[in-house]
């Protein structure tokens, strides 16, 4: 019984795992993504509050007394 169900398991798992990789319009749509990311996290990083707030933190780094 126990080989049964583990035989049944692994026919499960090999059915989800027989993709063999993306597609060119999944790489495509995928970099797509990625930059679309990178541009939005380079804007909010470069936003002036965003600045401030690192720049302040630094200085208080700096300025720490041990």
């Amino acid at each position: 019984m126990v080989q049964r169900i583990r035989g049944w398991v692994r026919s499960l798992v090999g059915r989800f795992r027989s993709d063999s990789g993306m597609t060119t319009s999944e790489y495509a749509v995928g970099t797509i993504a990625a930059c679309a990311f990178a541009a939005v996290l380079y804007k909010v990083v470069t936003s002036q509050p965003v600045m401030s707030a690192l720049q302040s933190l630094l200085k208080d780094a700096l300025d720490a007394k041990f």
